[in-house]
């Protein structure tokens, strides 16, 4: 089985699974396991790999989503303790009193935590703090959780530029420069990006508005407010601790403080605030813990299976292998010649194979534009460890330089990174907000996609991508 053949199949698979999640044929779980574990075997039955390979691609899959896995349990869990003891309402209700009855406030409120938020440039640690502060405000407003999740990745799209995350980060690695040097040139394209953040949070809020959104909008006659049942009522009202308000809110701001010192793995602060939350709000009572654990295992444990189910994907789709056997990390850019490569190198090398012969020249603009649905088959590493390498070599044939297709990569797939379902941090993100992957996709793409043109556009305009 050639690489051509592997990267065509791997295309296919991909398709298959975008497919059958927007037509709602199944849970994003199921086919993030199905179709990347038939894709696995039409590999061993062709020669192309052998059969105890697809037991290192699955492994290697589960080392990179367990961790994001194991935070989204355990902030669903810290989130819906806070809940139960009061601690949202209160703040909800300040918010309330913030923005008022402006939707438009919502949105700005909603983009400027996430710029705020991602200034560490973990996405999953954003999505903690963006989605549970603000998903029930949305909700009290009639306001759509898609809005919501739009307006924070293009946020988070935008500070994923900084020189400590990770696409800038990679970028650098691949050009042999500092991360601070290519910010400095990202710099006024980000600067861009932020105000252009805003005016589409702007936008935003007015389009929830023309639909009826509001405290006294439209949605709300029609479906009056947003209140929970009775039985809901008095359990809430059973679980709350009003007297320990400020307890709880030193305890988040904690937790939080946590997730930005970046110390310790992500879920570590939220294992931490489950744990102390638990036992000073409801004391020493096993069956009080039991109770509100299971009030939330529900959501916790439907997206920790499509985290599980994401593993597979990513595994069977990014694990290449050396002579020996043994796998070779998604970070490695010079790959042995000898090895076999993974399904999205090979994917990368068919685009490299039809790109150069009409548009060698004009490769920043093509890669700048392509950027935003490369991004939902290509993970981070692979995207800059294995595709950047492969168009920069393809550049220096055109006599085209290095760091404008580098910088064509990174701002526009940045754009879109939190749309993609081979991003870990995105699913827990719909998660949050109790969206299925393939609405947050259908509402954000073209939005992501016009958004990464508008700044490529800028960056032509300024010289930094040369035409």
């Amino acid at each position: 089985m050639t690489e051509t053949v592997v990267g065509i199949l791997g295309l296919l698979c991909i398709v298959a699974i975008v497919v059958t999640l927007f037509q709602s044929r199944t849970l994003p779980s199921i086919a993030f396991i199905v179709f990347p574990f038939i894709l696995a075997m039409v590999l061993v039955l062709g020669g192309y790999i052998p059969l105890d390979g697809v037991e290192a691609m699955i492994k290697t899959g589960f080392s990179s989503t367990a961790p994001t896995a194991a935070l989204f349990v355990f902030s669903v869990l810290y989130f819906g303790i806070m809940t139960d003891a009061g601690m949202v309402d209160v703040i909800i209700g300040r918010l309330m009193k913030l923005v008022g009855n402006s939707v438009i406030g919502v949105t700005v409120m909603t983009t400027v935590i996430a710029l705020i938020g991602h200034l560490d440039g973990g996405g999953a640690s954003t999505f903690c703090i963006v989605v549970p502060s603000m998903l029930p405000v949305y909700k009290k407003m009639h306001m759509r959780p898609t809005t919501l999740l739009r307006v924070s990745v293009l946020a988070m799209g935008v500070l994923n530029l900084m020189p400590w995350s990770g696409p800038t980060a990679r970028a650098a690695t691949v050009l042999g420069i500092e991360a601070s040097d290519l910010w400095s040139t990202l710099l006024p394209i980000q600067a861009f990006g932020i105000v252009l953040c805003l005016a589409h949070a702007v936008l935003a809020g007015v389009q929830e508005q023309r639909r009826g959104a509001g405290l006294n909008g439209r949605l709300a006659q029609l479906e009056g407010d947003v209140v929970l049942d009775e039985a809901a009522r008095e359990a809430q009202n059973d679980l709350a601790r009003p007297k320990l308000f400020l307890f709880n809110i030193l305890l988040t701001l904690g937790v939080i403080a946590l997730l930005v010192w970046d110390k310790f793995p992500s879920y570590l602060p939220f294992m931490l605030g489950v744990a102390a939350s638990i036992l000073i709000n409801y004391g020493l009572d096993s069956k009080m813990h039991k109770k509100i654990i299971n009030l939330h295992a529900g959501p916790a444990l439907m997206m920790c299976s499509t985290l599980m189910g994401a593993a597979v994907l990513m595994g069977v789709l990014t694990t290449s292998f050396d002579a020996s056997g043994a796998v070779i990390s998604a970070k490695t850019m010079e790959i042995p010649p000898d090895a076999t490569l993974s399904v999205v190198r090979c994917l990368a090398n068919i685009i490299r194979d039809i790109l150069p012969g009409a548009l060698g020249q004009q490769l920043p603009l093509v890669i700048g534009i392509l950027s935003v649905p490369l991004a939902l088959a290509f993970d981070t590493d692979s995207y800059f460890y294995g595709m950047l390498p492969v168009m920069i070599a393809i550049g220096q044939g055109f006599g085209v330089e290095a760091l404008p297709i580098a910088v064509a990569m990174v701002v526009c797939r940045n754009c879109a990174t939190f749309i993609s379902p081979m991003v870990p941090a995105t699913l827990l993100g719909t998660g949050l907000a109790d969206v299925d992957i393939k609405d947050h996709i259908k509402h954000s793409f073209l939005y992501v996609w016009g958004f990464s043109i508008l700044c490529m556009l800028f960056a032509i305009l300024l010289g930094i991508i040369p035409l």
